[in-house]
């Protein structure tokens, strides 16, 4: 491999001659050899898009020779096509305020704008640190990628992936609305209600999910950008953050603020914090969801069997024609990472010293993590399981007609303790509700079959 020697305010540094970073990433790939964890390419490409929106915004305020500002939004372009994407090797477990990667851009699109200027005959070299860092410190520009990467992963992955789940789970609810089935509390028999309504639970928990995320995901469209070093703006314009927030909006089409504390920006991390609780909460019903969906399927001779999933891929190596709910599985393992990936979030977030949280690079890793993880999971449940459910109708009759829990609408006609008597003497002697209704002599047969009637029983009634 071919090499070249860059230095920094350290001296010289070997560096392979075909990538455009310089001697500071050099230093953090010998440095850091930990993990295979890289800095996620969603964090580099929102550092693209703050980059080349700071040196709109220097250009603007006349902080920047326009010709330097342009090829540094030409090499930022660059990147947010992909095109640059080898150039950023950095791992997550990196200095925790994410100064190495913030560097690594740096000195990416010097060296690319610099290249580009010299393509144009134009005798210009780009800084990595005066140039494209102008007016900028990787105490602000990194929270600022964090939460332009996690808006953008949010709101473009995660809730179309909720509307998708979500729109199958209210076509399911209508088309079963009439289907009665038992149900459940406790894991017991309880009182009757139809497939619809108990879909339609499911169909709530992400729409009232995704409600809660993007209310979340509205703090987080605070920037840091504009504090620099520790919060109070040193070396930058005072309408740098602002205009840095304007051009970060009309690149990525959604509304960016420039935070009104720059202190809290720096120091805190309670917005993704708290975003990320919304996702866990996501997670949470999706564990609900899947483990329901696993449950109604069990069987398909010694389960519940009330509804059938897609025999996707054989279920087992040694037992020939077992289907498992391998869906419901993989989505409740999803679940779980999320739900530590929360409690990592929550105590990287706790962890800010001064004026500088240094758990940055963690907290977003898991932040996206759990929003990608999140949103093909998903779409993989949806296409390969819920789109797919089919109530049985057969097991779900049986199971319907042999519930004692039926007796809870002769409460209003003979008591409760009257009912429970009839109950507890069906479940002893084996008999069906209406013999040992009938041998109480309580009510007559004309009288038991008006008033336990599971189709008048799954809603309220006058």
């Amino acid at each position: 491999m071919d090499y070249r020697m860059e230095k920094d305010t350290l001296g010289e540094m070997k560096v392979p001659a075909d990538k455009h970073w310089a001697a500071q990433t050099q230093r953090s790939l010998e440095n850091f050899k930990i993990g295979k964890e890289v800095m996620p390419i969603e964090v580099v490409h929102a550092f693209a898009v703050l980059k080349r929106s700071a040196a709109l915004a220097n250009k603007r305020l006349d902080n920047l020779e326009a010709v330097k500002a342009d090829a540094i939004v030409e090499a930022a372009d660059e990147v947010l096509s992909g095109k640059l994407d080898d150039h950023f090797p950095l791992v997550v477990w990196q200095t925790g305020s994410g100064t190495q990667s913030n560097m690594n851009m740096n000195e990416v699109l010097a060296r690319r704008a610099s290249e580009i200027l010299k393509e144009k005959d134009e005798d210009v070299t780009i800084h990595p640190n005066d140039d494209v860092n102008r007016s900028q410190s990787s105490n602000d520009t990194f929270p600022t990628a964090m939460h332009v990467a996690a808006v953008q992963k949010v709101e473009d992955d995660v809730l179309p992936a909720i509307d998708v789940l979500k729109n199958t789970l209210k076509e399911k609810q209508q088309q079963f609305e009439d289907v009665i089935k038992i149900g459940r509390t406790h894991l017991q028999d309880a009182t009757p209600l139809t497939l619809g309504q108990e879909i339609s639970g499911w169909h709530r928990m992400l729409e009232r999910s995704r409600e809660m995320i993007v209310q979340s995901i509205d703090h987080v469209k605070d920037l840091a950008i504009g504090g620099t070093a520790v919060g109070t703006g040193i070396n930058a314009h005072p309408k740098f953050g602002e205009y840095v927030a304007e051009e970060i909006s009309k690149l990525t089409e959604k509304t960016f603020r420039s935070a009104p504390n720059k202190f809290h920006a720096l120091t805190s991390h309670d917005e993704i914090n708290y975003a990320h609780g919304a996702l866990k909460g996501l997670a949470a019903d999706l564990m609900k969801i899947a483990n329901d969906v696993r449950w109604l399927s069990s069987g398909p001779r010694s389960g519940l069997s009330e509804i059938t999933i897609p025999a996707n891929e054989p279920g087992s190596s040694i037992m020939p024609g077992k289907v498992n709910p391998t869906q419901s599985e993989a989505l409740t393992m999803v679940a779980t990472q999320v739900m530590g990936n929360d409690a990592t979030i929550g105590v990287a977030a706790s962890q800010g010293n001064f004026e500088l949280n240094v758990f940055k690079p963690v907290i977003i890793y898991n932040f996206l993590q759990s929003s990608y993880l999140l949103a093909d999971a998903m779409l993989s449940f949806n296409n390969k399981c819920a789109a797919g459910l089919e109530p049985n109708h057969e097991k779900i009759e049986e199971h319907l007609r042999n519930s004692l829990m039926l007796v809870t609408a002769l409460n209003p006609h003979i008591g409760y303790e009257n009912a429970a008597k009839i109950a507890k003497t069906a479940h002893e002697k084996g008999q069906t509700l209406k013999e040992a209704a009938l041998e109480s002599g309580l009510l007559t047969e004309e009288q038991f079959e008006e008033v336990v009637d599971p189709s008048k029983m799954v809603s309220p009634q006058e």
